[in-house]
């Protein structure tokens, strides 16, 4: 089975700094995982909380599935994501520093056939970064355009 589903937050890479990268397991329905193997997921707007000593993703929108009937899913239900205690310590403490959140960077299913979401320990980026940010992809752009 070679699924080829593969999100990537661009936003997350756009406004953030990420320091270090964490992969993790989700607890999904059904319905979800159905949708996701459809590459129906926006990681846009998510982000990663602490609910109490469990882990979740908060606002990561999954599509309804279609084929769905009264038991489909919510589409930015909180999602709980599975982590070794060690990480799971390492991220609150990270989280406690001011400045720092947690944030879906990946999306990906792996040769088990699971779905995985990639976080990131993330930094937000100043003004001046983002133009930066910019400035480096259109030269990059143009180096790869010219090569050619």
């Amino acid at each position: 089975m070679q699924n080829q589903v593969k999100i990537k937050n661009k936003k997350a890479y756009f406004e953030y700094f990420i320091s270090e990268k964490y992969t993790a397991g989700i607890q999904l329905l059904g319905t979800e995982i159905k949708s996701i193997r459809t590459g129906k997921v926006s990681l846009a707007e998510s982000y990663c909380t602490f609910k109490g000593d469990e882990f979740f993703v908060i606002n990561m929108h999954i599509a309804e599935y279609q084929y769905g009937t009264h038991y489909n899913h919510e589409p930015k239900r909180d999602r709980k994501l599975l982590l070794t205690k060690r990480e799971l310590r390492k991220l609150g403490i990270k989280i406690k520093e001011k400045g720092f959140t947690v944030i879906p960077t990946f999306l990906f299913i792996n040769k088990k056939g699971l779905a995985k979401l990639e976080i990131g320990v993330a930094r937000g980026k100043k003004l001046y970064d983002k133009r930066e940010t910019i400035k480096h992809k259109d030269t990059q752009r143009d180096l790869e355009r010219n090569r050619y």
